[in-house]
């Protein structure tokens, strides 16, 4: 299965603003929405075609809400990501799946364990009291527990030199995230 990962802008709640308007909620309808990284929405597709007809149906929004998508080809890789623009090259062999690897966009994955402002712990628990008039039966559980979903943070960009990747350096991080770009896209801004 194709993955199709959609980084919303840090002064919006992404998820919301998809699923609040008719026609992209719609065109995510068939979907399960999951949240891989803080402020994402993540999808499966069945091919890498049907991953950039959705990103297509859901340009208007993607350009007023995100920051970034990738997408995730096991043909071409089953760890790192596509950048848009690489994802449509290759859909269209503009570019085969050898040829994408050089151009490197690398984030730090920041879990709440990597933050060092005091920030909340990484899960929230809590003793599952009840109210005086309330009875505990046998199915709720005891403890329950949210998970915090990783931040992407400050993407480092990299050129490929060999089969090693250069290590992120510029946070303090446990995980990276690793999307193949193109040449255009490298270096930060896409080049009009």
């Amino acid at each position: 299965m194709t993955q199709v990962c959609l980084v919303g802008d840090p002064e919006v709640n992404l998820r919301y603003e998809l699923l609040s308007r008719e026609t992209a909620r719609n065109a995510l309808a068939t979907y399960d929405l999951r949240e891989p990284f803080e402020n994402t929405v993540a999808v499966e597709t069945v091919s890498l075609g049907a991953a950039v007809a959705l990103l297509n149906d859901l340009n208007w929004y993607l350009v007023r809400f995100t920051r970034d998508a990738f997408v995730r080809e096991p043909s071409v890789s089953e760890t790192e990501w596509l950048s848009r623009d690489l994802a449509v090259a290759v859909r269209d062999d503009e570019l085969s799946a050898d040829e994408t690897g050089r151009f490197l966009r690398i984030y730090g994955v920041e879990y709440e364990s990597d933050r060092d402002d005091g920030g909340p712990p990484d899960t929230v628990s809590s003793d599952g009291d009840t109210d005086a008039g309330e009875s505990e039966t046998d199915d709720e559980p005891d403890d329950t527990t949210v998970e915090t979903a990783p931040a992407l943070v400050e993407p480092m960009y990299a050129a490929r030199t060999g089969p090693e990747l250069p290590e992120y350096d510029l946070q303090d991080v446990s995980d990276t995230l690793v999307v193949r770009v193109a040449e255009a896209e490298f270096g930060g801004e896409k080049q009009r």
